[in-house]
């Protein structure tokens, strides 16, 4: 049942468990975060991480503190691994931000700007949203007079290019390529016999002139997804003309666990500092 009750933030209103997919599963839901005042909103659209096989929208990554800044926050869950293999995660992306467009009018939104933002799985889900405008392999289902098309791309720490996973990979870091690892659980089978699907779910695949800008974050130490998938990710942007900020937060490692306080305040204002320059013209 949708429920809709006052949030912690001052004036805003916070509905939960939207149906982004008629008659879809439980995981095709978003909470949207709505500012007060009159208006349209710019939104940004928050995508959990887990390794495509956890995590949940609750909370939206702290990112409801945008709220109070005028901009409407969705937090969105998608189908995991365990439910159906790549692409439904990103389609479950891009369906949400097509229902968001369709229901601009009804919640004040701006459906003309849209940012998503993402960690880990959900970096890996953004920056694929990003770059993959301009196509509609990923579009299916309902809305599609609407563009699942974002106006700008927040990656912390996502993967980028699935079969380089463990390449310069820190000692001790997590494996890959191993049948049963995250990445062999969302192609469906291990991951060295799905070339052609992780080719398709590498966020480089798809950069064109028309791929928005980029803020990616990412620790310096992580042994999770290691920091030369950001790499990657930046120099193919940078060499295609897109505007793009790589912020390395040396010595945090994945979850940006072992950052100081002074580096998680620079990196929210820099990252908010991007948002808003995108959202709000400033």
């Amino acid at each position: 049942m949708i429920t809709m009750i006052l949030g912690m933030l001052i004036g805003a209103q916070t509905l939960h468990d939207l149906p982004y997919v008629s008659n879809g599963v439980e995981s095709q839901k978003l909470d949207l975060y709505l500012p007060e005042g009159v208006g349209k909103h710019p939104v940004l659209v928050f995508v959990h991480g887990g390794g495509w096989q956890g995590g949940d929208k609750a909370g939206a990554g702290g990112n409801q503190r945008l709220v109070n800044r005028g901009i409407a926050v969705a937090s969105i869950n998608y189908r995991l691994s365990h439910e159906a293999v790549f692409p439904a995660q990103i389609q479950d992306c891009k369906a949400a931000i097509r229902w968001l467009r369709s229901n601009a009018a009804k919640y004040s939104l701006d459906a003309s700007k849209i940012i998503v933002s993402g960690s880990s799985a959900g970096g890996h889900l953004v920056a694929l949203l990003g770059t993959s405008g301009n196509t509609k392999t990923f579009d299916v289902g309902e809305n599609l007079n609407q563009s699942s098309a974002v106006q700008g791309v927040v990656d912390y720490f996502g993967p980028t290019d699935l079969l380089k996973m463990d390449e310069g990979s820190l000692p001790g870091s997590l494996k890959h390529l191993e049948p049963n690892s995250p990445e062999s659980k969302l192609m469906g089978g291990n991951l060295s016999t799905k070339k052609d699907l992780a080719g398709k779910a590498n966020p480089i695949t798809y950069i064109s002139k028309s791929t928005p800008p980029f803020f990616i974050a990412h620790g310096t130490e992580d042994h999770v997804v290691n920091f030369g998938q950001s790499q990657l990710l930046y120099d193919a942007l940078k060499k295609a003309g897109i505007s793009v900020t790589l912020h390395p937060v040396k010595g945090a490692d994945h979850g940006f666990n072992g950052a100081t306080q002074d580096q998680r305040r620079e990196l929210f204002l820099k990252m908010t500092e991007f948002v808003e320059g995108i959202l709000k013209g400033k």
